[in-house]
């Protein structure tokens, strides 16, 4: 089942980098920002998550909560937490069920090899859990001032 704005979005438990079940209905009562990325450590995931650390005062501000999501395990999720001293929890969506309910696993094409992953994208809840915006296909330079932008615009 896909997830569509306007409607409720499905909950969900993953573990956390602690290896600590989490559901998105812990953070009802707060806007949700579900971050979905390929992987922990690269180039461009480093900036965003950096970007939403340096961000995470401002969001806060606004009552609205971070959570990033990879197919990666928790342990690689510790190690980018304290590598780069990251204030939000990531997601281990090892089995990519949760990147499918919100349809970002998507067959993907580098160097001439096809391969299935995370197609780097952004969903903005409000307190009820009900989905107010998607950007799909992100990239990542100005992504997170956007998303914060249309929260400030939104529920201000």
């Amino acid at each position: 089942m896909a997830v569509e704005i306007g409607k409720q979005v499905a909950d969900f438990t993953l573990p956390n980098q602690k290896g600590e079940k989490v559901s998105l209905s812990d953070y009802s009562g707060k806007h949700v920002v579900l971050y979905f990325y390929p992987k922990d450590m690269t180039p461009g995931c480093t900036t965003e998550a950096c970007d939403f650390r340096d961000h995470h005062e401002s969001f806060g501000e606004l009552d609205a909560v971070i959570i990033g999501i990879s197919p990666d395990p928790a342990s690689s999720h510790q190690k980018f937490i304290d590598k780069h001293d990251l204030p939000f929890e990531l997601l281990a969506d090892e089995d990519h069920k949760v990147a499918e309910d919100f349809d970002v696993w998507k067959l993907k094409k580098n160097f001439g090899k096809e391969y299935y992953g995370i197609e780097r994208s952004t969903f903005i809840l409000d307190k009820e859990g009900q989905l107010q915006k998607e950007f799909r296909k992100v990239k990542v330079k100005g992504h997170v001032e956007e998303a914060l932008e249309f929260i400030k615009e939104t529920y201000n």
